[in-house]
């Protein structure tokens, strides 16, 4: 009756998978709500930094491609990529085609001939225009190239150009103090100031921004063009006001509210409406609705497949 058991065994697998999908079905409606969690959070007074954050790219402010001035070979160079030079620096010696075309010829007769065209046919020097550093390399000694190749390019210094949106342009200013964070070093903040605001729009994917160029105070070494960045400029220093964790604010209904911790143990969290003011991502200033010193309740309700719901719009990362 070997059919009879290969049945038995086949009808108790399909029974062993109903009551899993059975289970899981009630875990899924039976657990899908968690109660939630509260911490006790206490409404404090300082101070806040308002702050607008937007992306930005290193780039350099004035970028200098050099050309030779005639077409020819590259005999020397003398500089490397990143190293600062000053005006009228030697970057390279070149030939034009017509050395380089004696030199070879003289090479067949001995180092003497070659040393003799050398000193009646000198090379050509290629200078740098400006004080700056050398951000391009593209020759190497022996290499050809014509006069329109750019065989070195130039800055000045490195800048950040950061796109701030249109609803926050107008909290920005010239000289207004700003802080830069490189996406490849992001525990390293380098202090600069803006230096221009551009006049003309941007607008990609109907979102319209504003170029901003940010000076750093101080360029630093790994700093590095095409890098990306978050440029967060400081529009004002709030001393003084009420400050609640961002996380203990709720949003329902276009309101914002607050839990009250309740005066006895077991009594249900009490919604206080309040008017909120600026926020810095993790703390918020509230304008109305509680007072200096009163404990509040910070909720983090999650369901039972752990996401977190009713979570604060005032976190960073969260549009208000």
């Amino acid at each position: 009756m070997g059919w009879l058991s290969g049945w038995r065994r086949r009808a108790l697998v399909v029974a062993v998978a109903v009551l899993v999908a059975a289970g899981g079905w009630y875990a899924w409606r039976g657990g899908g709500e968690a109660a939630p969690e509260y911490r006790p959070v206490q409404v404090t007074r300082g101070d806040i930094d308002v702050t607008v954050l937007s992306a930005g790219v290193v780039q350099p402010r004035n970028r200098l491609e050099i050309k030779p001035p005639i077409p020819g070979r590259v005999e020397q160079v003398l500089v490397q990529e990143g190293q600062a030079v000053a005006r009228g620096t030697v970057l390279a010696w070149m030939s034009s085609t017509e050395r380089a075309a004696l030199l070879d010829a003289a090479r067949g007769k001995g180092p003497e001939e070659v040393k003799r065209w050398e000193e009646l046919y000198r090379a050509t020097p290629i200078l740098a225009p400006i004080d700056g550093t050398l951000i391009l390399r593209n020759v190497e000694p022996g290499q050809s190239f014509t006069s329109n190749d750019a065989v070195f390019v130039m800055s000045d210094r490195l800048i950040v150009t950061a796109q701030v949106d249109e609803t926050d342009i107008g909290q920005v200013r010239l000289k207004q103090a700003a802080q830069i964070e490189l996406d490849a070093y992001p525990e390293q903040f380098i202090a600069g100031h803006v230096a221009q605001i551009a006049y003309d729009a941007k607008t990609i994917n109907n979102v319209t921004t504003y170029p901003v160029d940010v000076l750093p105070a101080q360029v630093p070494a790994f700093m590095r063009s095409g890098m990306t960045a978050n440029v967060r400029f400081r529009v004002e220093t709030r001393k003084g006001v009420l400050l609640v964790p961002s996380d203990a604010l709720r949003s329902r209904d276009g309101q914002v509210f607050v839990l009250r911790a309740p005066a006895r143990a077991g009594d249900t969290p009490v919604e206080q409406p309040v008017t909120t003011g600026h926020t810095e991502g993790k703390r918020t200033e509230i304008v109305s609705g509680v007072s200096e010193g009163e404990t509040l309740l910070a909720t983090s309700l999650k369901t039972g497949n752990g996401a977190n719901r009713g979570s604060s719009p005032f976190m960073p990362g969260r549009r208000r």
